[in-house]
């Protein structure tokens, strides 16, 4: 197995920043051309790094930490009433764990999920090319968690599998169907597929303090979050 600190580590130059409007960022990005990537992936998401395609990365933003690497150690997890619900209410679908190749009924429900939640971003009206760059590579082990209702696709959880625990990269689903709940519910499951697996860890990429699109993470208890180079419990040192 190789080890983290025999890859190259750039720093990109300063960009838009994804999450907030008025700031830039930059990020740590492992060398995506080393042939070590695979056999260290776990080690990176243990130190903070999430996966978008070929690129192995972490926010190194200087005087801005607002991106926190958060997990959660499944064997400890109970779901509260209000997921309770959610599982209760999606009992009629059907799950699968198929490999991480792109179908059309694939893309065109990620399509039709990014035309109506994000239809003024440029990952709006995407094409195949971008589906793959985005969600897959040749190295990473990904799985897709699938989720289907009498047949049909509804939800898609785009699930990187390592030895020792699960990685959500990116999850999309039928918007039609928001009264399911179905990204808590691919979550859910992830957590369970985690615990049944003996995985440890399901990590959650990252939480921003009072960001709208990512506050809803901070629900799954009891998460850790990534602090000066340090697990801790998600409370401790909080504001």
């Amino acid at each position: 197995m190789g080890a983290l600190t025999d890859i190259r580590v750039y720093l990109t130059q300063a960009h838009a920043c994804g999450y907030w409007n008025d700031r830039l960022a930059r990020d740590l990005v492992l060398d995506p051309q080393d042939p070590a990537l695979a056999a260290v992936y776990e080690q990176a998401l243990a130190l903070g790094f999430r996966r978008s395609g070929r690129h192995v990365y972490r926010p190194h933003c200087g005087e801005c930490v607002a991106c926190q690497p958060i997990r959660l150690p499944v064997a400890r997890f109970t779901p509260d009433r209000s997921q309770k619900r959610t599982l209760k209410r999606n009992t009629d679908l059907v799950m699968n764990v198929a490999p991480a190749r792109r179908s059309d009924e694939h893309f065109a429900l990620y399509a039709r999920y990014l035309d109506s939640r994000h239809p003024d971003s440029p990952m709006a009206d995407p094409v195949a090319e971008e589906f793959d760059q985005f969600l897959t590579c040749e190295w990473s082990p990904t799985r897709f968690f699938e989720w289907r209702l009498d047949g049909k696709l509804v939800a898609v959880a785009v699930t990187d599998v390592t030895p020792n625990a699960l990685s959500a990269v990116y999850t999309f689903f039928d918007p039609l169907m928001d009264a399911r709940s179905l990204g808590t519910h691919a979550i859910l499951a992830q957590i369970e597929w985690a615990k049944a697996t003996a995985r440890p860890h399901l990590y959650l990429g990252f939480w921003l303090k009072s960001h709208p699109k990512m506050d809803y993470k901070r629900r799954f208890r009891p998460l850790e979050r990534l602090w000066n180079g340090h697990w801790i419990g998600f409370d401790e040192g909080m504001a």
